[in-house]
């Protein structure tokens, strides 16, 4: 996310606000942001949400996402809202929504779903195993 220039703008339990404001490197060829960009800040800000809810000593992996880009995204930022839908034992889901902010004006850009798992420890792979 610090790649890309994206920063947490809101957390609470079950839900995370990161946006990313408009620059030449996280746009595509007719100015808008890029697909890329859009989907990453989704994917974290579902992440992060489901964070939020996971006990002390564990970490969090997407399992799947889809995102439906309903408009192109533009204006001054983007904004990726993640919402736990249901928080399990071991999968979460989470609503994905992204915001073209223009002006104060928010114009929804796409929408999405994301299945997360829960891992005990920090998520570090064992190199060991295969």
């Amino acid at each position: 996310m610090g790649h890309l220039g994206a920063r947490l703008a809101h957390i609470a339990p079950g839900r995370v606000h990161i946006v990313l404001p408009g620059r030449p490197e996280v746009t595509q060829q007719h100015g808008y942001f890029h697909a890329g960009a859009t989907s990453a800040i989704a994917d974290s800000a579902g992440g992060y949400a489901a964070f939020t809810l996971f006990p002390e000593n564990t970490s969090v992996l997407t399992v799947e996402y889809k995102i439906n880009l309903l408009a192109p995204a533009e204006g001054d930022h983007i904004e990726a809202v993640g919402t736990v839908v249901r928080s399990g034992r071991t999968l979460t889901v989470c609503q994905l929504e992204v915001f073209g902010v223009e002006d104060g004006r928010r114009t929804l850009v796409a929408t999405g779903q994301q299945t997360l798992i829960r891992v005990n420890g920090n998520g570090d792979r064992d190199r060991d195993r295969v």
